[in-house]
């Protein structure tokens, strides 16, 4: 390790944060715009000795994305984007009670040195058009229905003129042609690609999920690496469970964690709560989790992750979703066999 520098960069929409060690000593924070030239100038600060270096980011969204991938081609770089819940655990383990860029740098810093390194996989140019062609459609997706909301409220007060109500509907329908062309545009991204292609379809098989869904989905699952587990996809999404006691006499309510793809979480939303009305399996698992008392918010989560386990079996195996291999139906009283039948 002698000939290894470590490095940990805190990414924010216009700064990029740098703590290197080189050769076991703390140089100064160094600060860079978050643009193409500081991401140049970041790149020829790190190569300026012709030493190893080993870098840690966050995946903080695009922001990191891109200094990932400026990161991950010049040799003599080792790039590890790390879990935002893991790095909050380790700055937890080191004591670190305050927050900022400059110490969240630091603290990359000592994960980067401390812990098992874990190399960024560079998803490939398909997959990283259609990361951003989806990024968009969730954006356009979120401003339809607040522009919805806004005609529902205009509709029912007569102290709006008409003009506002025509201007919405023509806000409408140009954000619906939007909505359609990046569809579109997703589809010949798809297309071409076998593995894309076979993934968007087994998304498709899915009872509750159409194809923006799908688009929204595939996106944020095709840059991934391609040998995580489907519990680490559930981390990665911030759905896993955070549980909270201390002795006996603290015990918090168990939550999700929420530290990961916000995208990803939202994208799961809606096909789980079409889940639970059409699909039989999902729909007994949520009501079960119901008769046991679970809040429905807690129910839906629920499904979401049991989502994520099953689009991760289905990419593994090349088979479409069944829903009998995540909850087993009670079998109703026709189909009950007699205990004196299983006697014989």
């Amino acid at each position: 390790m002698s000939n290894l520098d470590t490095c940990g960069i805190e990414v924010s929409a216009k700064e990029l944060v740098l703590r290197l060690r080189r050769q076991g000593e703390l140089e100064p924070l160094q600060n860079f715009a978050n643009t193409s030239e500081g991401r140049e100038r970041l790149l020829r600060h790190l190569q300026r000795t012709g030493r190893r270096v080993r870098v840690c980011l966050e995946a903080s969204g695009l922001y990191g994305l891109d200094l990932a991938l400026a990161l991950s081609a010049p040799a003599g770089l080792e790039v590890m984007v790390a879990n935002p819940r893991a790095v909050r655990h380790f700055a937890t383990a080191l004591m670190q009670r305050s927050k900022n860029d400059q110490i969240d740098a630091g603290v990359l810093e000592e994960f980067a040195a401390r812990l098992p390194f874990q190399p960024w996989t560079r998803p490939a140019p398909a997959a990283l058009a259609l990361h951003a062609l989806a990024r968009r459609l969730t954006e356009l997706v979120e401003m339809q229905t607040a522009e919805k909301n806004r005609q529902h409220a205009a509709q029912l007060s007569p102290a709006i003129p008409a003009a506002i109500r025509r201007d919405l509907a023509r806000s409408l329908r140009a954000q619906q042609r939007a909505i359609e062309r990046l569809t579109r545009e997703a589809r010949k991204l798809i297309a071409p690609s076998p593995d894309l292609a076979e993934r968007f379809a087994l998304l498709d098989s899915v009872p509750g999920i159409a194809e923006t869904s799908a688009v929204q989905l595939l996106a944020e699952l095709a840059v991934l690496a391609p040998d995580l587990e489907a519990r680490q996809w559930v981390a990665y999404a911030g759905l896993d469970p955070r549980e909270y006691t201390s002795g006996t006499s603290v015990h918090k309510k168990v939550r999700i964690s929420k530290a990961g793809n916000k995208h990803l979480r939202r994208a799961l939303y809606m096909p789980a709560l079409v889940a639970v009305q059409h699909d039989p399996y999902l729909r007994a698992f949520y009501q079960r989790l119901l008769e046991r008392g679970k809040l429905k918010l807690q129910a839906l989560v629920a499904v979401m992750r049991k989502l994520l386990h099953a689009f991760h079996g289905m990419f593994k195996t090349h088979q479409p979703y069944n829903g009998a291999k995540l909850f087993q139906l009670k079998p109703t009283p026709a189909q009950e066999v007699p205990l004196a039948t299983l006697a014989s």
